[in-house]
């Protein structure tokens, strides 16, 4: 059966919803923070102990000289321990009402998180307030919904009787859930909040005391949340421990500090792959991780080239390619490709992307704000190597940005591979950087995909194709490998997007990572039931 699901968000993505005083507030909000560096979460010190962040903008291009309070790891360790019993007493429906409290706390400060976002990661504006603030919170919801129907799946009582003929055996018995320990939520530096936020909340709905570990580059929009989830806490009359922050520095990481201690059990992670698999590796934890993929867009066919190219384009070039999503191997036959009566070959489909791609970053505000900019000197770095490929091309120059002349904004490089050159594009080239790859045919490109996939991991494979067989073959292949498939995406859909309540985020089944936002197994892994029996 098919069902029909109509878009639903608690919290509203479009700007225009919001009056324009809210906005002006929120930046506000961000000036005077980050003028006045002191980021207070209200954290429990002995002494006041700041450092000055690791936090750059890549718009303003500087510092900004953000500060937080440090504490060392065993007292956040003793904290998190002493407000465990406190968490654990507190009812399901007690604790999904404070959640809920401090989501609506954080809509207010939807703008402050926006600007807060856009300076320590370099996603747009729009992107920034969409992902960290709406997007983000209906993740939330949607995984302390489901956090809340499993916590409850089971009656708290029963009165459990067998006829034994004579007389009936009554045996009293409740059932309930165990947490497991304390959670550490290790954030990343592109994704802040939505990667962050769903372990975050889950571990807390499932009686897990939280320490959140930001990355020392985007501290100040997950700080956000753990600011209003202590604050939701602490009027509810119960210790705000039950949430802290922990930060570092790049050059000073106290994470191995933190994910070898014996009371930390959860860990949620987003990052590369060589830690996540360590991680994964560690005895005694639970471990939900998203790491690096590689992402494969298979063209076979179409009905519309021109709005394929302008689909892609987009997909590529949103947020400079720092998304998880997003395609970075775009494999062609060599015999080119059919739209509808036309045929195009592997060269005039190269030219149509590539001047489709043009068109968009050289629009004078499409192409900025669909850019951001590049949030770490290393992508820049690769870039520019990468840059000087004797098969470039498009080769990536700098984009003026006139509201910020200084960010460091760069166009998408393309790269024209055979599928020989495996070496080349086997791995994730993490930014801008987009390689169409000539394959000998359809089926020659499908098994490369599943093969990075099964090796290197893949969140996402977009595919475009007209021929019922044929899509059926690619989804049955694709899927073998645990890698959802987007097909034909054109107009305003686009394979980088990932909704809350309707697509899952990761599929948990290949080397991106060991987890889902959202299922069951995401919330059930971390408490356990146990069932008492009374006579």
């Amino acid at each position: 059966m098919k069902y029909t699901q109509n878009y639903k968000s608690f919290f509203s993505e479009n700007i225009n919803d919001y009056n324009e005083q809210i906005r002006l507030e929120g930046l506000l909000a961000f000036e005077n923070r980050i003028s006045e560096g002191k980021t207070n979460i209200l954290q429990t010190l002995n002494t006041e102990n700041f450092i000055i962040s690791s936090e750059f903008s890549p718009y303003y291009n500087r510092k900004l000289e953000s500060q937080y309070l440090s504490m060392p790891v065993n007292l956040i360790i003793d904290n998190s321990i002493a407000s465990f019993n406190e968490l654990d007493k507190i009812s399901i429906e007690s604790r999904y009402s404070i959640l809920e409290k401090s989501l609506k706390n954080v809509e207010n400060r939807f703008f402050e998180l926006a600007y807060a976002t856009m300076h320590t990661t370099g996603q747009s504006f729009l992107m920034s307030f969409q992902a960290s603030g709406p997007h983000a919170c209906d993740r939330v919801m949607e995984t302390i919904m489901i956090a809340n129907d499993e916590l409850t799946k089971y009656p708290s009582k029963v009165n459990w009787q067998k006829d034994l003929g004579k007389f009936n055996l009554i045996i009293d018995k409740d059932y309930r859930t165990i947490s497991k320990g304390i959670g550490l939520v290790i954030g990343c530096s592109t994704f802040p909040t939505w990667n962050s936020v769903t372990g975050i909340y889950a571990n807390l709905m499932c009686g897990n005391p939280v320490i959140v570990k930001p990355h020392p580059l985007s501290i100040y929009p997950i700080a956000i949340f753990v600011e209003e989830i202590r604050h939701a806490f602490k009027l509810a009359g119960y210790n705000p421990d039950i949430i802290q922050m922990a930060v570092d520095f790049i050059d000073k990481p106290i994470t191995n500090e933190l994910v070898s201690h014996e009371a930390i059990k959860l860990i949620d992670f987003t990052g590369n792959s060589k830690f996540g698999e360590l991680l994964e590796g560690l005895k005694n934890k639970e471990v939900f991780t998203e790491k690096a993929g590689v992402n494969s867009c298979i063209v076979d066919s179409t009905d519309d080239v021109q709005k394929l190219c302008n689909n892609l384009t987009f997909s590529v070039s949103l947020y400079s390619g720092q998304m998880c999503t997003a395609p970075q191997n775009i494999f062609v036959p060599e015999s080119g490709i059919n739209s509808g009566e036309d045929s195009f070959s592997f060269d005039e489909f190269c030219d149509l992307f590539t001047t489709s791609l043009n068109n968009l970053v050289n629009h004078p505000k499409a192409g900025p704000n669909t850019l951001g900019a590049l949030q770490n000197t290393n992508t820049l770095e690769r870039l520019m190597k990468l840059n000087t490929h004797k098969n470039a091309i498009l080769k990536s120059v700098r984009i003026v940005n006139s509201e910020f002349p200084e960010s460091s904004t760069y166009s998408p490089l393309v790269i024209v591979l055979d599928e020989a050159d495996f070496e080349s594009y086997k791995e994730e080239n993490f930014g801008p950087i987009v390689f169409i790859v000539k394959t000998k045919n359809t089926k020659s490109s499908i098994n490369i995909a599943k093969e990075i996939a099964i090796n290197k991991g893949s969140i996402t494979c977009l595919c475009y194709c007209v021929n019922d067989k044929m899509i059926d073959y690619i989804r049955s292949e694709m899927n073998s490998v645990y890698v959802p498939v987007s097909f034909n995406f054109k107009g305003a859909g686009f394979v980088n997007q990932h909704a809350a309540f309707s697509d899952m985020h990761v599929t948990g089944g290949n080397p991106s990572g060991n987890a889902t936002f959202t299922d069951s197994s995401y919330i059930n892994r971390r408490f356990i039931w146990v069932g008492n029996r009374y006579m």
